[in-house]
């Protein structure tokens, strides 16, 4: 049986600004204050795990240690089976130092070729508390890649990614609309579900 989530903050271990905005976004309606890693002067560890759902567990786990209090972590990345599943948890490396995802988005591109351009995004939620009680959410959406990228809405590989259903990128369609059918918008709502329902 997952646990109730009956706290007030909830620290999320991440320094991507679109996650925290995305993902406060989502927890506004449960009166919960999600706190930043970066803004808490907290340190990025090193996703060493092989999988999303231990990359999550991980920086929830650090953050957890370090502050005390619950920590939500998010470990999302593209995953296109026509390149064995590249970029997958490395989907932020593949931007490099500078975290430059035109780059990212080039690469794929380029990697891609003539093959199949379907894709998914996936994204694992590790929800932790200072006892060591875990929870761990895993949401999808698949879709495929366009070449150019198009629109400058959302962040990362979003300019690329068409979800299955939709004309328009990640990059294109308005937030809100994003915020409903992305892969972070469906593990969340397995999230609170479990924990906040």
């Amino acid at each position: 049986m997952a646990r109730k989530f009956d706290g007030t903050k909830l620290v999320i271990a991440s320094h991507n600004q679109g996650k925290l905005v995305e993902i406060g976004a989502l927890l506004a309606p449960y009166r919960v204050e999600a706190l930043g890693a970066a803004a808490l002067g907290l340190p990025e560890p090193e996703e060493t795990e092989p999988t999303f759902e231990g990359n999550a567990a991980l920086k929830a786990r650090a953050t957890v240690a370090a502050t005390g209090l619950p920590a939500l972590a998010d470990d999302s990345g593209l995953v296109v089976p026509a390149l064995d599943g590249a970029p997958g948890i490395y989907s932020a490396r593949w931007a490099g130092p500078d975290r430059d995802f035109l780059v990212a988005m080039r690469r794929v591109h380029d990697e891609l070729g003539d093959r199949d351009r379907g894709a998914a995004f996936v994204s694992v939620l590790s929800l932790i508390w200072p006892d060591g009680h875990e929870e761990a959410f895993r949401g999808e959406v698949h879709g495929t890649l366009s070449w150019p990228p198009r629109g400058t809405n959302g962040f990362g590989y979003d300019p690329l990614f068409i979800p299955e259903g939709y004309s328009q990128t990640f990059g294109e369609l308005p937030h809100e609309v994003k915020y409903a059918i992305d892969h972070r918008a469906r593990a969340f709502q397995k999230l609170v579900a479990s924990c906040f329902g």
